[in-house]
């Protein structure tokens, strides 16, 4: 959220690795600090996860259902890859205002604005309007159809990879697929911190991150960023994206196959 660089050579970056944010965070706002957001972050996981996997399952289905031959191995990697993208898109939409409560209560430093959910979603509620809550949908969207589908369509060209070796059905193979399918499309539509600004406008102020840095829209944010920050500010955070997503999707789907 800061518009200052990750470099620490810069006197107004508040921070600029992972190791040193991790401290500060620490330092400034305690332990509990690190799990900001979590409980409003679980029901996201949870709504996103399971409308993510039941629409896929059903859409995969049909599809074969109606175009048998699209079962056949060479078909698969496309047809997980639309839908994959049309179950992320679904997933998200139902899901998005937790992520908005989320991302709210995860911007904001000390003194906290806000304490707990009720009181995130009553201050967007009675300021912005019901509206708010699905601020920065549009952004989110064009990351997350690409995002889902080539994350589907890598994991079935890594499983049909690894079933020529010999730890055929073993858990392991779940969680070396999925976490190596994650690093791919994760970096190719990295660029999430768009929707942030969108999201939580006056909070990285609140948060004395920067001065308020204030978005209308995707073309808006993109121009801004790149204009201060250059192209390199799109990818703010990769790193700690990355370890979280590898973690994360691996557990993902090892869990879901089995």
């Amino acid at each position: 959220l800061q518009v200052e660089p990750l470099n620490h050579t810069c006197k107004d970056a508040k921070y600029w690795s992972v190791t040193q944010a991790a401290r500060r965070i620490v330092k400034e706002e305690g332990v509990p600090a690190l799990w900001k957001g979590h409980v409003p972050a679980q029901v996201l996981s949870i709504m996103y996860g399971v409308l993510q996997f039941v629409s896929f399952e059903f859409l995969t289905q049909q599809t074969w259902y109606l175009i048998p031959r699209f079962r056949e191995d060479v078909y698969r990697p496309v047809v997980h890859f639309v839908c994959g993208g049309i179950a992320g898109s679904l997933a998200t939409v139902f899901s998005f205002p937790s992520d908005v409560v989320r991302t709210r209560l995860i911007a904001q430093g000390e003194p906290k604005v806000c304490k707990n959910v009720l009181q995130v979603c009553t201050m967007i509620y009675t300021k912005e309007g019901p509206r708010a809550f699905f601020k920065g949908l549009s952004p989110t969207l064009i990351q997350i159809a690409p995002h889902t589908g080539v994350q589907f369509a890598c994991y079935n060209i890594f499983t049909t990879i690894w079933k020529n070796i010999e730890v055929n059905d073993h858990p392991t193979r779940y969680r070396v697929t999925g976490g190596q399918h994650n690093d791919p499309p994760a970096i190719a539509s990295f660029p999430d911190l768009i929707t942030l600004p969108i999201v939580a406008p006056q909070f990285s102020h609140d948060a004395g991150l920067a001065p308020e840095f204030v978005c209308r829209g995707l073309l808006h944010c993109l121009w801004l960023t790149a204009r201060y920050e250059t192209v390199a500010g799109l990818y703010k955070g990769l790193w700690p994206s990355i370890l979280k997503a590898g973690v994360t999707t691996a557990l993902h789907f090892c869990i879901y196959e089995q």
